[in-house]
């Protein structure tokens, strides 16, 4: 039987989608702005374990120049330009930590859904350091935020840390023994890519009894067809097209 989705149904993707640095206090300030309080955004351990906000494990894209997170400490890394990348209005805009987003997010009840992002190789160190740090700062009247990753791995190590924090596993094309997957899981959703769904596919999820969560959903025809098909939520770069309440 399923369970009545208990998050938020639209969530800002990376915390400003498409109008602000992503994984940025920039960002998380952007969707508030846009009246989100609902935001999704990755987290990468650094060098000495340290869990801070970015997507790319190697520097070039949102961080100029060579190099990489997981060997990068996290005092130089929190000094590191990330914003410059997206536009002069946001020079000088720093890699935040996990930390600091959380702070910012209980501060202003923010429902955090927070991607997992293991570098190579340490896939259950971060998912053990996440869930504990998420675990040691979740406040009793907080929302309880919703824990996601492509890696299996780093969801089991989550799972063993912080059991009572829900879990989502993150998927590109559904595979055949995803059920199995998320019952060893434990995990309440499903979060697959948008452009491989299908009305077949949401349905045989949803009458399974999990969550059916997308990314990422930029324009309101699409969202409306999902959201017909049974989908409990999605993220959106386009905060500006598509609101926190357009479900």
């Amino acid at each position: 039987m399923k369970i009545t989705w208990p998050f938020p149904r639209v969530v800002a993707h990376r915390g400003g989608g498409s109008l602000s640095p992503e994984n940025t206090l920039a960002a998380m300030q952007c969707g508030l702005a846009h009246g989100f309080h609902a935001v999704e955004f990755d987290v990468m351990l650094s060098q000495d374990g340290v869990p801070i906000l970015m997507h790319d494990e190697q520097f070039g894209r949102t961080i100029a120049g060579a190099g990489a997170v997981p060997t990068t400490n996290v005092a130089l890394l929190t000094t590191m330009d990330a914003g410059s990348w997206f536009g002069p209005a946001f020079i000088g805009e720093r890699v935040p930590t996990y930390r600091r987003v959380i702070q910012f997010c209980r501060r202003h009840r923010i429902w955090m859904n927070v991607e997992i992002k293991p570098a190579h190789g340490v896939e259950q160190a971060t998912g053990t350091a996440v869930a504990a740090m998420t675990l040691a700062m979740l406040e009793a009247d907080q929302a309880i935020p919703l824990l996601s990753s492509f890696s299996f791995e780093a969801l089991m190590a989550a799972k063993l840390v912080a059991p009572e924090i829900p879990r989502g596993w993150l998927v590109e094309h559904i595979p055949a023994d995803w059920k199995a997957k998320l019952l060893e899981l434990n995990a309440v959703a499903l979060h697959v890519d948008q452009t491989h769904l299908t009305a077949t596919t949401a349905a045989a999820v949803t009458k399974a009894g999990f969550g059916l969560f997308c990314y990422t959903v930029n324009t309101a025809e699409r969202a409306r067809e999902l959201l017909d098909w049974g989908v409990d939520g999605f993220c959106t770069d386009r905060i500006d097209l598509i609101g926190p309440d357009f479900a």
